[in-house]
């Protein structure tokens, strides 16, 4: 492992940074101060140790995160970015973002931005305003400046939560420098540094890469994990949080623990509209409440079907849960329908398919035209037949993907 130091030297003092009030000047910035769990809580999200200076330091870190499927859908939240109601999803293995981020000493900051190798303002502006509301707890941004390169195996923002493994990526790339600065104004020196690796088993680092995941979008905080996640707090799992996801640790069915998500790319392009807006229109929704209630009740129900891996009750949840989900937007005022023509006649295809065969195959949607095609490694071939045969002619230039349940992010070297 490498690493490119500037010289160290202490940057600015930070005695006058740790508490500031809240005056007009950063009422904006995330109040990390109600972060955290019960004492009871094994591994809680808190506050750092104050940074008594901040070491000049030279480096790169780069992380890829899934893209995950929600199958409870979150769709409505309040305050600072804090779900209205629970959700479970599962992360891709495919579907992943690769974000690099080199840091360097500059005075005051700043952020440059790339996507696919081309500068993205429209995003490169908003993740300056996700890294400003954060400087509290991560005061050595306002000290580097970062040069943030990220890809995506997948198309992005129509429908694929492209937002939800990119904000998870440089979450890790952030928290994973913050641990670097960290250890080097400790011992004086430039750190030793652990293996990257050694992060993707620590708890503490994960529920902390989370919860500022979550500020930059509500689900990438499920991106951070693999496996089934669940985000949002629900009595059937004690150890749930609002602030952030966590891992299902509760017994999961093998056959669920590979199961295939082709994703049929009915549309490729920027929706008409963004999740951002329609998490908004939720609070004047007059289905809100139910739905609201509908969740809650159903955590309990997928749970029980995880373990015992039944298919026909997981269909079941995970179609309805689907529908509701863009049966909310119809409702919304002003409405809004992101599904196309052809994701309707792939969904009776899909129907009429299932009920002549007996395949277990299951759609959901997220937030977009695109179908998620559900079923058990098993019966791969028939679904990849009915996708080739009667499938592929709804999807924009016949065009699919392939995927199934990840084991979550890694580090990608160079490192540091």
């Amino acid at each position: 492992m490498s690493c490119c130091f500037a010289h160290l030297q202490t940057i600015h003092r930070l005695d006058d940074l740790v508490q500031p009030s809240m005056n007009s000047e950063n009422k904006e910035k995330f109040d990390f101060s109600t972060v955290g769990a019960p004492v009871s809580e094994p591994h809680p999200v808190s506050e750092p140790h104050p940074l008594k200076e901040i070491p000049a330091l030279e480096g790169s870190v780069a992380w890829e995160a899934p893209s995950n499927i929600a199958l409870i859908k979150y769709w409505g939240k309040y305050g600072q970015q804090m779900p209205a109601n629970p959700s479970i999803s599962f992360s891709l293995k495919a579907c992943v973002s690769q974000t690099k981020v080199h840091f360097k000493p500059q005075a005051g900051g700043g952020v440059q931005f790339s996507l696919s190798g081309q500068q993205n303002l429209g995003f490169q502006t908003r993740i300056e305003k996700f890294l400003n509301s954060v400087e509290l707890r991560y005061p050595w941004l306002k000290e580097y400046a970062l040069d943030i390169e990220s890809t995506n195996s997948f198309p992005h923002s129509s429908g694929i939560a492209s937002s939800a493994s990119g904000f998870a990526a440089l979450a890790l790339c952030v928290e994973h420098i913050d641990q670097y600065v960290r250890l080097t104004a400790e011992q004086g020196r430039a750190a030793h540094h652990p293996e990257p690796t050694a992060y993707r088993a620590d708890p503490r680092f994960l529920n902390r890469a989370s919860h500022l995941a979550r500020l930059g979008s509500g689900s990438a905080c499920r991106s951070v994990y693999g496996g089934w996640v669940q985000w949002g707090m629900h009595p059937a799992t004690p150890e749930s949080r609002n602030e952030y996801a966590i891992a299902h640790q509760s017994a999961i069915h093998p056959v669920f623990t590979d199961y295939r998500d082709t994703i049929l790319l009915i549309h490729k392009g920027v929706k008409q509209t963004g999740s951002t807006a329609g998490h908004k229109l939720m609070e004047g929704n007059p289905y809100a409440d139910a739905r609201y209630r509908q969740a809650n009740e159903r955590i309990p129900r997928l749970l029980s079907i995880l373990a015992s891996g039944d298919l026909t009750e997981f269909g079941l949840l995970v179609e309805s849960e689907a529908l509701t989900l863009h049966a909310l937007m119809m409702a919304s005022e002003p409405s809004f329908m992101l599904m196309m023509p052809n994701t309707l006649a792939a969904i009776r295809e899909i129907q009429a398919f299932r009920k002549q065969n007996g395949v277990p195959v299951h759609y959901t949607l997220d937030a977009g035209a695109n179908l998620h095609l559900l079923y058990p490694a098993q019966h791969e071939t028939e679904v990849m037949s009915l996708i080739n045969n009667s499938l592929m002619h709804y999807c924009e230039n016949q065009a699919y993907i392939c995927d199934s349940v990840g084991t979550g992010p890694r580090p990608i070297n160079p490192f540091l």
